[in-house]
């Protein structure tokens, strides 16, 4: 039986500000564990919270980026549960009326296939929230623990230890419209999302980090059907390959379950990276179990069209609108610009790039091929990257003004990796210029007609392939240095002759 996959998606991102959301506690990374804390985020009785103001103008910058309709006035509420993580056993959200409703988010296809077409998204809200803690679980990383702590800290009855650094934290939730279709398109949902983020400067949006997190929920019906299914969420997704895996298999249980003529529970599950499942953690909640009311120590807020004139004018040029330009301005293809476009890093870097090299196109091929493939390799970003783009437009140069063969730009560019070295002094000090005089280059196009007689009667037997393969053997020959086209010409003057 056919079904249709309906995905929403809950998306937390911790916002970049230097204090939570309701006290001055600061909210750097890494930590002793509870030791940025205060009366204030671990709830001790009287203490109030106090809104700040940073975190709320970043929440208005991402539902204006994201199309929404900001609300006139917006309220905090407690969302009452208990978990360990979460001191005050209740949490400062929003219910009934968020910052911001009813926007949408474009996404297109990946990169990597090279097709257009873009679709877009329904944002159902975006709201301002507290983040809890964090709950280190001993039977995950005993060993990490005991090497951190004293034997005397950890008392062998705990099943997990508390870190509070990170309860109250600001966060901005979004979700979705129920209108992914499949893994791929939350998986391009995402990508799309988080490059929002990140060119607000709202986020630095590591998922390694906890900056990022998602749920996903999904529900299966039959094709035609407009009443949608039972849902299930999904959790632990660490990365946005994660999403992807976990909402391909979870697609498949349910359709298994169905075709059963079983029952599909509406339940929260856990994704197992290592065992590329999902499991059942609990039953959902529902908006009941949480017992939602206003804030009591927080007084609504009026958002006032001169607070939000400031915010639109603050936004940068976002990634679609940049995505144009480069079409525009540098006659990039589609492709080639969304290639650029996936990290803001890599566009920045390209941009200055042509700044000093009006050669768009050279550049963009190098970013895309050699580059990208190099800090895939090493898994770093090219914010890590040695060469900067003065030293890379010095090669790019070379290689264009065929100063220097394809083979040697790779061997130049390795050797920029290691050092500081410009590609000219590379050039010279390993001999790489490129050989171009006619009677060097025939010479080695005669030796190389000489010694391979099966492939030169392949080519006059009608194989033009085997061009192909003595031009190989005349640049292995001549050490990646003759200059390809006059190597080319020669070959079919001496083999057509």
């Amino acid at each position: 039986m056919d079904y249709e996959i309906v995905i929403g998606l809950e998306v937390h991102t911790q916002l970049k500000t230097d204090s939570k959301l309701f006290c001055n506690c600061v909210t750097t990374f890494g930590a002793e564990p509870n030791t940025q804390t205060c009366p204030v985020c671990l709830g001790m009785p009287g203490v109030l919270p106090v809104m700040n103001q940073k975190a709320f103008e970043y929440a208005l910058k991402v539902a204006t980026a994201l199309n929404c309709n900001i609300a006139a006035s917006t309220k905090f509420d407690r969302k009452n549960y208990f978990y360990p993580d979460l001191p005050k056993n209740y949490q400062i959200s929003q219910y009934d009326i968020p910052i911001a409703q009813n926007g949408w988010l474009e996404i297109g296809s990946r990169p990597t296939v090279q097709q257009s077409g873009s679709k877009k998204i329904g944002i159902t809200r975006v709201h301002l929230e507290e983040d809890a803690g964090k709950l280190i679980h001993l039977d995950e990383g005993t060993e990490k623990l005991n090497n951190e702590r004293t034997s005397s800290s950890v008392s062998p009855s705990f099943s997990s230890l508390v870190d509070l650094n990170r309860a109250g934290v600001p966060l901005v939730e979004i979700v979705s419209q129920p209108e992914i279709t499949s893994p791929d398109e939350a998986y391009q949902y995402l990508i799309a999302l988080k490059s929002i983020l990140i060119y607000l400067g709202v986020s630095d949006c590591d998922m390694e980090k906890g900056s990022l997190r998602c749920d996903a929920n999904i529900s299966l019906r039959k094709k035609g059907d407009s009443k949608l299914g039972t849902k299930t969420e999904v959790k632990n997704l660490n990365s946005f390959k994660a999403v992807a895996k976990a909402l391909e298999f979870e697609a498949n249980r349910q359709a298994t379950l169905l075709n059963d003529r079983k029952e599909v529970v509406g339940e929260t599950r856990l994704w197992d990276e290592e065992a590329s499942e999902t499991r059942s953690m609990r039953s959902k909640e529902e908006i009941q179990d949480y017992r939602y009311f206003p804030e009591p120590d927080l007084m609504p807020f009026t958002i006032f069209a001169s607070l939000l004139d400031a915010v639109r004018k603050s936004i940068p040029e976002l990634p679609t609108q940049r995505k144009e330009r480069f079409i525009r301005q540098y006659q990039l293809s589609e492709y080639d610009a969304g290639v650029l476009l996936q990290d803001k890093m890599l566009a920045d870097y390209f941009e200055e790039c042509v700044k000093l090299y009006d050669n768009p196109k050279s550049v963009s091929n190098w970013l895309a091929g050699e580059l990208m493939r190099y800090l895939n390799d090493k898994k770093v970003e090219i914010g890590q990257l040695s060469v900067k783009p003065d030293r890379l437009v010095g090669l790019l140069k070379l290689f264009d003004d065929k100063k220097i063969t394809s083979t040697a730009a790779k061997d130049v560019w390795a050797e920029m990796l290691k050092g500081k070295s410009s590609a000219s002094e590379i050039v010279s000090q390993k001999g790489l210029s490129q050989i171009s005089d006619d009677s060097v280059i025939e010479g080695f196009v005669k030796e190389v007609i000489s010694k391979n007689e099966k492939i030169v009667g392949d080519y006059k037997g009608g194989k033009k392939t085997a061009l192909e393969a003595l031009l190989g053997q005349v640049m292995k020959v001549s050490k990646g240095k003759a200059q390809p086209d006059k190597v080319r010409e020669l070959l079919k003057k001496y083999l057509d002759s």
